[in-house]
């Protein structure tokens, strides 16, 4: 399969139905997106490519095909401040006869995407459409890190909706090619107590929405190890996304533009998934904005990331050496971004905080490094 023979699964979109009657101006989105149309986008030069999939029958409710050009409308009409980031779009998924057809389509489109060395952005969709984007991975059979942020952890098995419970099939399906699983922003109210001991013995982790927020930069290194990312809407609060109908709390708009940002940073993440955006639920369209921002700040970060050095260009980091717990390690901080880095005892670099820095360097063993040690 080539890059052009996926267009077999992809239906056009008609740029200017999403704007005003005037069209865009040069300084806006929609003046500078690739998108397919009548012909398919050149995504040569491509930085992101976004893929709508507005598959909703994970919920047991209808299809929402309208929801990534919700999400389109507003994006395409934001400001091009990143002059070097290249944005295309290849329009949405068709809709599959059943729900499993409409994963092989979008698990066929990604898994190309991502062989053609692309970051895919996708726009859903309800969050078990996740399944779809892991299967891209499964199909390539390469060994990932993934995280979720979600305001529930879906493996309530008391539930026949794939919605509810998909993660089940992701983390525990054979073969697995999940080497490792961040859970970020859940809400204690939501989850059964062994559902954390569960995720525990598997060696994951699970990140609670309110320690999340004290310290939301602890997330970057966790997001910057990962090559795949599910979002879910119902992890933003109800009064900044309000087609989020499961809850009031969870995480501010700005809150969750960082994390994208974070995940824009990230040159080796290849996926980006935004789901539960259900558009007959939003309230003038404040829902369809917020996540227009999501994707302003994955460019802000592709834009940022592109600053950075290679950790083998060693002149443009603060080199670090010290030993904690009787273990001599080597801890890197970017000159150019203040990311840090830290050395595991088989030369590996995997990204770090400067808390974890701070930890060491008072002969304690970082939780990180612990986990990442466990996991070898």
């Amino acid at each position: 399969m080539s890059v052009h023979t996926i267009i077999d699964f992809l239906e056009p979109i008609n740029r200017y139905m999403l704007s005003n009657d005037e069209g865009y101006k040069d300084t806006q989105l929609g003046k500078h997106i690739e998108a397919y149309e009548e012909e398919f986008p050149d995504i040569a030069q491509a930085d992101l490519v976004l893929v709508g999939c507005g598959e909703m029958r994970g919920t047991g409710g209808n299809n929402n095909t309208d929801a990534p050009d919700a999400v389109r409308t507003a994006f395409y009409n934001l400001f091009h401040w990143h002059k070097n980031v290249t944005v295309a779009d290849v329009g949405n998924v068709k809709v599959g006869a059943t729900l499993q057809d409409t994963y092989a389509a979008l698990k066929t489109v990604v898994q190309e995407l991502i062989e053609q060395g692309k970051r895919v952005v996708i726009l859903g969709g309800s969050h078990d459409v996740t399944l779809a984007q892991y299967g891209a991975y499964a199909n390539l059979e390469q060994i990932i890190e993934a995280s979720c942020v979600d305001s529930r952890i879906d493996l309530n098995m008391d539930s026949v909706l794939p919605n509810d419970n998909f993660l089940m099939e992701m983390l525990t399906g054979v073969p697995n090619y999940i080497k490792h699983y961040n859970h970020i922003g859940f809400q204690s109210y939501f989850v059964h107590p062994q559902m954390l001991e569960t995720i525990d013995r598997l060696r994951f982790d699970c990140y609670r929405v309110g320690k999340v927020k004290e310290s939301l930069e602890e997330m970057e290194p966790a997001i910057r190890n990962s090559q795949m990312l599910s979002f879910d809407i119902a992890a933003i609060q109800h009064a900044h996304a309000p087609a989020n109908h499961l809850t009031p709390n969870g995480f501010t708009g700005e809150e969750a533009c960082v994390l994208m940002q974070y995940a824009g940073m990230n040159a080796q993440m290849n996926t980006i998934g935004i789901y539960g955006y259900n558009a007959a639920l939003d309230e003038h369209d404040l829902t369809a904005k917020q996540i227009s921002h999501l994707l302003w700040y994955i460019m802000d970060g592709v834009y940022k990331s592109k600053q950075e050095s290679a950790l083998e260009d060693r002149n443009n980091f603060y080199e670090y050496t010290l030993a904690f717990a009787e273990v001599e390690t080597v801890f890197l901080q970017s000159k150019k971004t203040g990311r840090w880095w830290m050395q595991l005892p088989d030369e590996r670099f995997v990204a770090c905080s400067k808390i974890d820095y701070m930890i060491a360097s008072n002969n304690d063993m970082p939780e990180r490094w612990l986990r990442a040690m466990e996991r070898n």
